[in-house]
């Protein structure tokens, strides 16, 4: 199963640091496109309901980046790979169990936002908590990250991308 899992950029770097090291996704948990997320949108077809499915790991991504410490600039990411998967939809439509650590050969690619959303991703990284409880102004946070598209990268690109923060 295709699974997007939500990241940071110290995960990514300690992930390159150590050849033949592999990921570990934070509790276990990833988005995906389920059965549960397919019933539950009337339309698209799965290349959209996987980017449905992958902007809910970049807004897990916001909750990881509120307890990261490592000093790197403060960007959303997701590690899309392949693995063996659960729903979870007592959790979430798009919510999944993964099954252990994903060895770097299944990573299919990363996303990961770009300079110009730096600031909005720090505010909503603020406004996350507030958000999760119907504040207004922290949806509207949220809601102006999610303009950002997070960029591609192929997982051989990941050294050069994490030397040039």
């Amino acid at each position: 199963m295709r699974v997007y899992l939500p990241a940071t950029l110290a995960a990514l770097k300690d992930l390159v640091a150590e050849p033949g090291r592999s990921f570990d996704p934070v509790g276990g948990t990833g988005f995906a496109l389920t059965p549960a997320l397919r019933e539950a949108h009337t339309a698209g077809d799965d290349e959209e309901l996987s980017e449905v499915a992958m902007r809910e790991a970049a807004r897990a991504s916001l909750r990881l980046l509120a307890v990261d410490t490592s000093g790197l600039p403060v960007r959303r990411a997701v590690v899309v790979a392949d693995a063996e998967a659960t729903p979870r939809p007592d959790l979430d439509d798009a919510v999944v169990r993964v099954a252990g650590s994903i060895p770097v050969a299944d990573i299919v690619a990363v996303h990961v936002d770009g300079a110009d959303a730096q600031d909005a991703v720090a505010a909503a990284v603020a406004a996350v908590d507030a958000a999760d409880l119907g504040d207004e102004d922290g949806e509207l946070a949220i809601g102006d990250v999610e303009d950002f598209d997070l960029a591609w990268y192929a997982t051989q690109e990941l050294p050069f991308l994490l030397d040039l923060l």
